[in-house]
């Protein structure tokens, strides 16, 4: 079983999106052991014992992660299909670098594809926690 297939089915985390199922897309990113990867192509099997955290999770209690909050406060979510794993992605980012220049989250974002072309709301919402 694929981990996109059990966070969605088996544990009800409907934040990862099966957007193309063959990792292109960007819209099932989850971080395993805090790094973002695409759900659709790892096996549950693959992850005995790895720490995996979905956008649900990047939530403390009822208090919105930051990056959440930013999305929330610079509108960078349109349709929102690609917006759970855009938001892992940008976390994964400023946990490991919390300054990044635009380069960097260009390439932090790189494999994350927003169909509504809403980049400059998203790259704001980014920059805002990185100042």
């Amino acid at each position: 079983m694929r981990l996109l297939d059990h966070l969605r089915d088996s544990l009800g985390l409907t934040g990862a999106k099966e957007g193309c199922g063959m990792g292109e897309c960007g819209a099932c990113t989850v971080l395993v052991d805090g790094e973002p990867v695409c759900s659709c192509l790892v096996l549950v099997g693959q992850i005995v014992n790895a720490d995996v955290v979905t956008a649900e999770g990047l939530a403390d209690d009822e208090r919105l992660h930051p990056v959440q909050q930013a999305f929330v406060d610079h509108h960078a979510s349109q349709c929102g299909f690609c917006t759970p794993g855009i938001v892992v992605s940008a976390a994964a980012l400023l946990a490991r670098k919390p300054h990044p220049d635009d380069a960097d989250v260009r390439e932090a974002l790189e494999g994350n594809l927003c169909r509504c072309t809403g980049y400059q709301a998203i790259f704001r919402a980014i920059a805002s926690l990185a100042e």
